[in-house]
């Protein structure tokens, strides 16, 4: 074979640039809205303009690609919208810190515009690499429909959107408890909360009762809101204080005076029965001072600083002003003591915050109205959800969902298309280009609400502005919405995709995808050093890289599964592992470990296994190209003759349809993981490991005639395009790279069919390329009956030569002689006989009525089925010794299923196929022990 045409090695690097440029120069991603073929569409999670492409990317785009590939052979019309998300808080927190890095300058010391100009040019040159990273990788995306959340078309969705909601009367603006990050100086929604377990403190202290010497004393873990307390709850039933309710106490520093009242919320068994309520900082408190209805008194600036309503403390930070207080109290008697308490604390998922419940004016969406559609969706499965252990997840989130608060502080976003006049109460929404009429006439009378929309609000009508919504006439959006799945992490279940939900069914009334795979979170093995202290630290650089490879770990270092960290060291960069790898590596690896679970381990060692699975394919598809280089398409279009296929032919071409219809059940649940696993076990042990070592003597002629070597090689052609097809959708590289090579050595045939056999391969040959190729269909030949069993019966004749060379301890290279005994099964063990040469290293086999009787030999039993090989004559202690422990082996299984058939329990309840079977595989054991019990008398 010319090395030049066919290296010996697959050197990924060399073919992945230019057959992705073939694909996109070719057209082959661009999807035809007017096309006849069924639809098939998916948008993709955009990601973050804040950087680049991170491990999880990889996976999700990973899996969508491998479905868009899998539905396009199939002759769908397929459309994969690609885009990125303009992140708000996320990518005006980056851009601050890169101002500030490379200019000193934070974000306040530039206009809105000003700082605008600088987040827009950090997103053209993130997107720029995020996009060419995600053509590396592979992804077959209509580049020509590529989108951004903040594009012009977005933008018209969003503000129409919003109108339509806010005109329905479910978009409302009010003084509202928010989530209040004060670092990022924005409200969050509930859900963008995350809650930790920790450690504080019990603070108890004494309100002195107005006009009376006695004190009530309260415990709160947060004795800085003190300043803005507008009452003491007890219970009415708590005796203690039941004579208090209707008094005044005085609020400390601030000399506020405040009621004592009744509330059944109060738990009298909780510190001393008597709680502070604080309703501009407490969501519990809240519901308290609205039902009570108490002044709300805010204490914090948006920096989280005591306010102006702080007195002597105005200025200091929160953490400040509760060790102040806390010495102040103590100089004023009225602390008492403080107690150890763990406590529920609410973090911003975006900066790690601790979250103050704060007063303040925001936009947000009523969602009452939506509970019931949401549910509907789900629990009649026009939303299907995979795994569908995560439907009671999403049912739960939405029985307890709660007004969706949609404003941000923020500069980078949309703007909320709202105006306000700035003499009066009046608001106009206005969804058109520029402003409304009435702005337009009097431009200084308003002006437009400042904050920016919470980016899940663009990112919740992302499919249906992918399609051109809110032009009806769109024709993406008659022909490819609502989309085929939505595939992503489970982790964005309650962010993203229930939002989608509700945003998209409530603009056109229709869900917005009828699938969706939540796969689980990567982690990564960290490995921790401890020293003699018992401290410890995280493992890096090249020994982390050497651990991760199999190296032993040492007695103080422990290796851990964590999530995915910079600060751990266990974060695998995909571009990396994609030169290193290569890109078809990285994919099998990824769709290897989409499991349905909530964790992916990914295991650095993964890569290197699937490399070597790549290298595999090549050098297989290398050595078949070395025996079908004579044939032509025109050879595969005349079609085999199936009376010269032998029971390993039949065996595969079964093995291959069945490959075929799991496969397909596994597309239809999304379960990557089997599908990867199924393909990589066929190609490598059903196609390599067997049938090519089986065919192997009459592919060089030392067996077979002309006739069966002609046949053989038009059916390891067939089965090549054919596996290269089912590989495609997860290693599309290597698939079209090979494919492209068989087209070049068979050529194709204008018209050809082939027959039932060859004919697919003919005409995937016809195709321009793999990844448009019709996707492989069952072969159909005339099965022989009892095919399974019979090559199953071949197997096990060769696990028993094998097993019997391994306990003889006979040289593995050294051709065996063997010998078969059975009378009635002897045409079985005549197309049996191929396969014990070419599997069990055998020379000969012969059938004989008998054992030899001047021989020393080992045996083994299949089915009634003798089986011997031939030993010298310093094996016959081995021997004797191998086959006590099959008589031991032989005698617990029949005493065993004895038992069980002399049960009439089991006779008369079991299935009588099963208590058939028990009776056949007893016969089959007795008989195998007779044979050993023989064998051993002549020994």
């Amino acid at each position: 074979m010319n090395e030049d045409q066919f290296p010996k090695a697959y050197d990924p690097k060399s073919s992945e640039t230019g057959v992705y440029s073939f694909w996109e120069r070719s057209g082959m991603f661009v999807a035809n809205a007017s096309s006849e073929k069924p639809a098939y569409s998916i948008v993709m999670p955009p990601p973050n303009v804040t950087g680049i492409l991170h491990m999880g990317h990889a996976l999700v785009n990973t899996l969508q690609d491998t479905l868009i590939r899998y539905k396009r052979m199939q002759g769908f019309e397929v459309c994969w919208v690609p885009g990125t998300d303009h992140a708000g808080i996320a990518t005006q927190t980056v851009v601050e810190r890169h101002l500030k890095a490379s200019l000193g300058k934070r974000r306040t010391d530039f206009s809105r515009e000003e700082f605008l100009k600088h987040v827009w040019d950090w997103k053209e040159k993130s997107q720029n690499v995020i996009l060419s990273q995600l053509r590396q990788l592979g992804c077959s995306c209509d580049w020509s429909r590529q989108r951004f959340t903040m594009d012009p078309g977005a933008n018209r969705a969003v503000k129409k959107a919003f109108k339509i909601l806010f005109d329905k009367g479910v978009i409302y603006r009010g003084y509202y408890l928010v989530n209040w990050d004060p670092i990022l100086q924005t409200a969050l929604a509930d859900d963008e909360v995350e809650y930790e377990e920790r450690d504080g403190w019990l603070y108890y202290i004494r309100y002195q009762v107005v006009n009376s010497e006695e004190f009530i004393t309260v415990a709160t873990t947060r004795p800085e809101t003190l300043l803005g307390d507008t009452a003491i709850a007890v219970s009415p039933e708590d005796q203690r204080y039941s004579h208090l309710i209707g008094a005044k106490v005085v609020v400390p520093f601030v000399n506020r005076e405040i009621p004592i009242i009744g509330d059944f919320s109060v738990d009298a068994s909780f510190g001393t029965g008597a709680v502070k309520i604080t309703p501009a900082h407490d969501k519990d408190d809240y519901k308290t001072g609205m039902n009570h209805q108490l002044p709300m008194i805010n204490i914090l600036t948006p920096t989280g600083e005591i306010n102006e309503n702080g007195g002597i403390f105005t200025g200091l930070s929160r953490e400040v002003a509760r060790e102040n207080i806390i010495t102040s109290l103590e100089a004023l008697g009225l602390f008492v003591k403080k107690e150890a308490y763990s406590s529920r604390v609410g973090v911003s998922y975006r900066s790690g915050a601790i979250i103050e419940p704060y007063l303040s004016k925001q936009w947000f969406v009523s969602v009452d109205s939506f509970r019931d559609s949401l549910r509907e969706f789900v629990n009649s499965e026009e939303i299907r959800i995979f795994p569908p252990e995560f439907v009671r997840n999403y049912l739960t989130w939405v029985n307890n969902l709660k007004d969706w608060c949609i404003s941000r502080q923020l500069w980078w976003g949309h703007r909320i298309p709202v105006w306000h006049n700035k003499h009066d109460e009046n608001v106009i929404c206005f969804d058109g280009e520029g402003g409304p009429e009435e702005v337009m006439r009097d431009p200084e009378s308003w002006y437009q609400d400042p904050d920016v929309l919470d980016t899940w609000f663009s990112s919740g009508l992302w499919p249906l502005t992918c399609f051109g919504w809110p032009d009806e006439d769109s024709l993406d959006l008659k022909k490819f919405y609502p989309t085929a799945v939505l595939v992503t992490g489970h982790d964005i279940l309650f962010f993203w995709v229930t939002r989608m939900v509700l945003m998209c069914s409530a603009m056109v009334d229709t869900e917005p995808f009828s699938d969706v795979f939540l796969h689980g979170l990567i982690f990564g093995k960290s490995y921790r050093e401890y020293d003699e202290k018992g401290e410890w630290f995280y493992v890096s650089g090249e020994r982390k890289r050497d651990y991760d490879k199999g190296k032993a770990l040492p007695k103080n270092v422990v290796a851990k599964w964590e999530k995915l960290s910079k600060s751990k060291g266990n974060v695998i960069d995909p571009i990396e592992m994609i030169e290193a790898y290569g890109a078809d590596a990285v994919r099998l690896t990824l769709c290897s470990c989409a499991n349905r679970g909530e964790q992916i381990d990914l295991d650095y060692r993964l890569f290197e296994e699937y490399k070597n699975f790549i290298n595999k394919l090549w050098n297989g598809a290398r050595f078949i190209f070395g025996h079908i280089s004579e044939l032509t398409s025109r050879d595969l279009e005349e079609g085999v003759n199936q009376d010269l296929l032998g029971l390993e032919d039949f065996y595969i071409l079964d093995r291959f349809n069945e490959l075929l219809d799991l496969i397909d059940g596994h597309y239809n649940c999304y379960s990557f993981d089997k599908i990867a696993s199924l393909a990589y076990d066929f190609f490598k042990n059903d196609l390599c490991s067997t049938y090519l070592e089986i065919i192997k003597p009459t592919l060089f002629g030392k067996q077979g005639s002309d006739q069966q070597r002609a046949t053989k090689r038009k059916l390891l052609a067939t089965l090549l395009i054919n596996i290269l097809g089912v590989l495609h959708p997860i290693v599309p590289y290597i698939t079209e790279t090979l494919f492209q090579k068989l087209k070049a050595t068979l050529g194709t045939v204008e018209n050809g069919k082939g027959d039932s056999v060859t004919g697919h391969a003919v005409s995937m040959l016809r195709s321009e390329a793999c990844m448009v190729a019709e996707y492989p269909k069952p072969i159909h030949v005339a099965f022989p009956q009892g095919l399974r069993e019979s090559f199953g019966i071949a197997e096990r004749l060769v696990y028993t030569i094998r097993n019997i060379r391994g306990e003889m301890q006979l040289d593995p290279r050294e051709p065996l002689q063997a010998f078969v005994i059975s009378s009635e099964k002897k045409e079985l063990v005549d197309v049996c006989i191929p396969i014990m040469c070419a599997l069990g290293g055998v020379k000969t086999v012969e059938q004989l009525a008998e054992a030899p009787k001047d021989s020393i030999f080992s045996l083994g039993v299949v089915e009634g089925i003798q089986v011997g090989v031939i030993l010298p004559p310093e094996h016959l202690a081995k021997e004797r010794v191998r086959l006590e422990k099959e008589k031991t082996r032989l005698e617990k299984s029949i005493d065993s299923v004895s038992k069980l058939l002399a049960s009439e329990d089991f006779r008369t309840r079991a299935n009588p196929s099963l208590v058939q079977a028990k009776k056949d595989s007893l016969r089959n054991s007795q008989r195998e022990l007779q044979s050993i019990l023989d064998k051993l008398a002549s020994l």
